[in-house]
């Protein structure tokens, strides 16, 4: 009997903290508003992101502050957070574990019209700059200096590439799944980190050592090997036979947008981009979501009207190629998978493009890439790309999963989530 009167009163207990959180809560934030989540394919979706977009939210909800607000499922709070930098993708961001086969789900999103609140979830995504101060440079080398992280880089007129002046040689960005890096210099190429860790890993990478990180480490490696091709997913244009990379402009300049706990982004400007006697302007918008392998690119130029804009993969021999134009209910993809890690050997390794079937142009080659000839709408592009190593935790471990893989994303990228806002906001 009284193992029972015990356990009764704890959980009176638990259920009475309960409601005090919930009435804390409703105290902190005050005010809400409801979505709903819909999945619209026939199959699950894992670590699902959805962006409520702010222009959205300020249509239907007056004195919204974006400084002050969670996201609840039913009772339980998720990982979110506002992007306000991120021009390109502005709102609230939250991923979701699953979404069923089209199923719905409700999330409320309480705010408090005058506050602050600092909310701690465990960070899944993260994107970086580091560069060398209290050096100098000396014919196009920086001497001496120390590391330190910016938020912003003009990169200077003596920066070339391997000057040792920028960390791992440009931004990175990373999620829990894997991380990349692009070259802040006349290459423009961009290049994988295969991640042995959830944990987030770029603030060790390259601090022991220049260009350590080529060589297995704890955390992971660089794994792909890019040379004068496309890596994987660099802008390009293709012009007299070949993709060229963004290798002439007048000036270059690289902005963290966001680094958050479930979404960061990059936000890169090449000013008078020398290319098929045009001079282009190009902003270009790197993201990534927490669960996810995909870095979303969106660009936007100005100065001309170019014909295509591309991108695409580094051809090697050890590969096996799989391309799809899409259809109606897939994007396309040009994607390769074998031993072309650069960890030895050669773990197995998968990367692709992915694009919207309406831009695509050609899907071709030249010596070095496999390349997506893209058709830009308004002198604007978007596509994503993704890297899978197989020594990932619970990695693709072979083609057959790769494909399955990138067979489910390109359904996805076709049909995407849908966000419903409620008829009217709670009170």
């Amino acid at each position: 009997m009284k193992g029972k009167v015990t356990f009764f009163l704890l959980m009176l207990s638990l259920l009475s903290a309960g409601s005090v959180n919930a009435q804390n809560l409703k105290k902190e934030f005050p005010k809400s508003f409801t979505i709903t989540v819909s999945n619209p394919l026939h199959q699950q979706r894992e670590d699902v992101m959805v962006m409520v977009e702010g222009d959205e939210i300020s249509k239907r909800v007056a004195a919204f502050n974006p400084q002050a607000f969670i996201v609840l499922d039913g009772k339980k709070e998720i990982p979110s957070q506002y992007n306000l930098k991120d021009s390109e993708n502005k709102g609230i961001v939250v991923v979701l574990d699953k979404l069923a086969p089209k199923a719905s789900q409700k999330l409320t999103i309480r705010y408090n019209e005058n506050g602050v609140s600092n909310r701690n979830y465990t960070k899944r995504t993260q994107a970086e700059l580091s560069h060398k101060v209290a050096g100098e440079f000396r014919d196009r080398k920086y001497i001496g200096g120390e590391f330190r992280n910016v938020d912003s880089l003009r990169v200077p007129a003596e920066h070339t590439d391997h000057s040792n002046f920028i960390r791992y040689e440009g931004p990175g960005w990373e999620s829990d799944k894997v991380g990349y890096r692009f070259y802040l210099d006349w290459r423009n190429g961009t290049d994988v980190f295969g991640k042995k860790t959830n944990d987030m890993v770029l603030q060790q990478v390259g601090q022991d050592g220049f260009d350590s990180y080529h060589n297995e480490q704890p955390w992971g490696m660089d794994v792909l090997k890019v040379g004068e091709a496309l890596g994987v997913g660099t802008l390009a244009m293709f012009h007299n036979g070949k993709a060229n990379r963004m290798a002439q402009t007048d000036s270059m300049i690289s902005v963290i947008t966001e680094n958050g706990d479930v979404y960061s982004s990059i936000r890169t400007g090449y000013h008078g981009w020398k290319i098929a006697g045009m001079k282009l302007d190009v902003n270009s918008q790197l993201s990534i979501p927490a669960g996810s392998r995909m870095t979303h690119h969106q660009v936007r130029v100005k100065g001309g009207t170019p014909e295509n804009l591309s991108t695409g993969i580094i051809k090697d021999k050890r590969t096996n190629l799989h391309t799809s134009p899409g259809s109606d209910n897939a994007w396309g993809y040009v994607a390769s998978y074998g031993k072309q890690s650069l960890n030895g050997e050669g773990d197995n390794l998968g990367i692709a493009v992915l694009f919207s079937p309406k831009d695509l142009m050609e899907i071709t080659e030249d010596k070095h890439s496999h390349v997506v000839k893209l058709k830009p709408s308004d002198n604007k592009v978007e596509y994503y790309f993704l890297a899978a190593w197989e020594l990932e935790p619970e990695g693709i471990k072979t083609e057959e999963q790769f494909k399955q893989y990138l067979q489910k994303t390109a359904q996805e990228l076709a049909n995407p989530v849908q966000v419903r806002f409620a008829s009217r906001p709670k009170l």
